[in-house]
């Protein structure tokens, strides 16, 4: 049996934890200043409350921080100020640079694991994956805490930063396309055009983000899709409507300027157009 800490028992935090009790692993969590819901969740989860953050910290072998994430540094801040010589997994939704700076907060002492977490909170059916980067003697002690359970490990490839891009990478497109609907349903509803919009999104390719093969294809075409872009924009205005994404995918599209209509581009020169300027 691993004991770990868990700081704190937020939605995907306590269902984590409720992955390492049912695999048999005890999970700390300090109740101190926490919500009448987090209490509730912290139970549900079998997880065991402690006096103290030091009693919880000296008792632990890991760490697990799962914190919306603008709370990420100030977690570790408070870690760093205790002793601890374990394994701080941070699995937040933060940016390769937070991550580091944590890293080196946390250190030395402790040894820092690159978490990030995808799919939905894990249990009653649902499964969650877990990437880690990093330390990988220390990646072998965290992966069989949930080992048989609805939270699959996985391992990143990279040091400490690389969970968090991959993290950023996905969120970013999945965040950005869920906003971008919103934006495209409230144009064809303020036309009337609502359920034939709906139509056509359920013919439409569903794997955009799984192919990357057809992103040549994109370049080639920017030039053109750029001024549609612009009318895209302006009736969206004229809707009341905001254009800020239309104007941005007008920007990125200005990378590709110079790939007018040409068939001869691999995905990787078609990437790094996007890291020149433009």
């Amino acid at each position: 049996m691993t004991t770990v800490t868990l700081l704190h028992p937020g939605a995907m935090g306590a269902a984590v934890a409720a992955q390492a009790v049912a695999a048999g692993h005890e999970v700390l969590w300090v109740p101190e200043g926490r919500s009448d819901a987090t209490h509730q969740r912290a139970k549900e989860a079998g997880a065991t409350a402690c006096d103290s953050l030091d009693e919880a910290l000296e008792r632990s072998e890991i760490v697990l921080s799962i914190c919306p994430p603008q709370a990420a540094e100030d977690v570790a801040t408070v870690v760093a100020g205790h002793t601890f010589s374990g394994v701080y997994v941070d699995a937040n939704a933060i940016n390769p640079e937070r991550i580091r700076r944590i890293a080196e907060e946390i250190r030395p002492g402790a040894t820092v694991l690159d978490g990030a977490i995808f799919g939905p909170p894990p249990g009653s059916g649902r499964a969650a994956r877990l990437y880690l980067a990093g330390d990988g003697k220390a990646g072998d002690l965290v992966e069989p805490l949930f080992k048989d359970t609805a939270l699959h490990v996985r391992r990143a490839g990279g040091g400490i930063g690389s969970a968090s891009a991959l993290k950023m990478a996905f969120a970013g497109y999945q965040k950005a396309a869920r906003t971008l609907a919103g934006v495209a349903h409230a144009l064809a509803d303020a036309h009337g055009v609502g359920d034939e919009l709906t139509a056509e999104a359920r013919v439409m390719a569903s794997n955009i983000l799984s192919d990357p093969g057809y992103l040549p294809s994109v370049a080639a075409r920017a030039w053109r899709w750029a001024p549609e872009m612009e009318d895209i924009a302006d009736t969206l205005r004229a809707a009341g409507l905001p254009a800020d994404m239309a104007e941005a995918a007008i920007a990125v599209m200005s990378h590709w300027e110079a790939d007018k209509d040409r068939d001869d581009l691999s995905v990787a020169e078609v990437l790094s157009h996007l890291r020149e300027r433009p």
